[in-house]
């Protein structure tokens, strides 16, 4: 009996150490299992930076692309040979600069004929206005003549042959009284008509000087001399007025009503800066009358004096307006926000307990400061001070446990040797 109840105690206590055995192995099993939970456990290493409360400026950033005030394509408005070229390809001229001179020989020729024809035309206005005057003076002794040989008809004495042949006459002479009128008038008209001819080619020799219409640069010239060219053909050379200058480029529209206010207390000045770092400023000119569809941006246009002629036509240009001071906003590194279902959140670190949390918040824009990181402005959900997660994001849950690492510090050795990094 005592060596039978000796086996049943040592199978008890292999039977106790086999299930604590198994629940040990269903325990870790079930860890390995939930790497979630091991997760929250552990501490998770970040990064942090407070939310800040500061002054930002509101300003329109674009990249712009610089436009001709005006371009021109000069043209003959006669045809002819191009006699000379008086300019070079790429120079700068000036209104009413001469460009090109074509053969003014066909027109002058023209000139001394229609000169000619007016003369002549002068004479027989002279000679039409001459035979209205003997007309009239005829006129009168035909007129009486015809009047007496009626009443003398009436009274006998004038045959009827004698009184028609008098009445004859005078009817005669009214007929080339009108007809010598009407000389005149034809010899008037013609004479207008050759004085107009006159004027239309008086013009047409000034059109063999072609001048600049506008100041500015020219480009490439398409006719030589020599060349024959006809009246309202290919442009002979184009020019671009590029002092002043315009920058085209386009704004959201959200920032439009802003834009839109500032104008109209003053015009907005407008930066420009080249590839080479030259910067202009120049004044808002122009705003579109629609939102672009496909961009949902409004096109604006800033005018620049350039005197040096910094800016070029086709030239792309960084541009910069402020419009207004935002006092006292939230602001964080852009690159802490994240986009998920509900909308813009951030991570945000309870130091009490050392947890995080998801935050929505509204973003109002970016903010690239001069020389420093991109920034988002904060319209809700934020507050100054709140420890906003900057790096380590990838590994947190709600509500998870963090440990926020030192930033990163470079200490000289007091042997001058080799600096030393801190943790990173």
């Amino acid at each position: 009996m005592s060596i039978n109840s000796s086996k049943l105690k040592f199978l008890g206590v292999v039977v106790c150490l086999g299930a604590l055995a198994m629940a040990a192995s269903s325990c870790k099993k079930k860890q390995a299992a939930n790497p979630m939970a091991m997760m929250m456990m552990e501490a998770a290493p970040v990064r942090a930076v407070p939310a800040v409360a500061t002054d930002v400026p509101l300003e329109v950033s674009a990249v712009g692309s610089v436009e001709a005030l005006a371009s021109v394509d000069v043209k003959s408005r006669i045809a002819g040979q191009v006699l000379r070229v008086e300019f070079q390809e790429g120079q700068f001229v000036n209104k009413g600069q001469l460009l090109f001179e074509i053969d003014p020989e066909p027109t002058l020729r023209q000139l001394a004929e229609l000169q000619a024809d007016i003369v002549k035309d002068q004479a027989m206005e002279q000679q039409a206005r001459a035979n209205v005057s003997k007309d009239e003076a005829t006129l009168k002794q035909t007129q009486g003549s015809a009047d007496r040989a009626v009443q003398l008809s009436k009274e006998g004495i004038f045959s009827k042959e004698q009184t028609e042949q008098s009445v004859a006459t005078n009817e005669a002479t009214l007929a080339s009284l009108a007809a010598d009128k009407a000389a005149v008038e034809s010899a008037v008209a013609s004479l207008k008509a050759d004085r107009a001819k006159l004027a239309q080619t008086q013009l047409q020799l000034e059109y063999t000087k072609i001048t600049a219409p506008i100041t500015g640069r020219a480009g490439a010239i398409s006719i030589k001399a020599g060349n024959l060219i006809k009246d309202n053909d290919a442009a002979l050379v184009t020019i671009l007025q590029i002092s002043p200058i315009e920058v085209s480029f386009g704004v959201p529209e959200q920032l439009l009503p802003e834009v839109q206010r500032y104008n109209a207390r003053e015009p907005l000045q407008v930066q420009a800066t080249t590839d080479d770092g030259k910067v202009m400023t120049g004044r808002l000119k122009f705003i579109d009358n629609s939102v672009d569809a496909t961009t949902g941006a409004i096109k604006l246009k800033a005018e620049f004096d350039n005197p040096d002629r910094v800016l070029w036509p086709g030239a792309y240009v960084n541009v910069e307006a402020r419009l207004s001071l935002q006092k006292n906003v939230i602001v964080v590194p852009s690159s802490t926000v994240e986009t998920g279902p509900q909308g813009k959140y951030v991570w945000v670190m309870n130091p009490a307990t050392e947890t995080v949390a998801m935050r929505p918040v509204d973003v109002l824009r970016n903010y690239k400061p001069s020389k420093a990181v991109e920034e988002a402005v904060i319209g809700s959900g934020l507050q100054a001070g709140d420890m906003v997660i900057t790096e380590g994001q990838m590994r947190l849950l709600p509500g998870a446990k963090v440990r926020v690492l030192q930033k990163q510090q470079t200490q000289v050795s007091e042997s001058g040797g080799e600096p030393n990094k801190g943790n990173s």
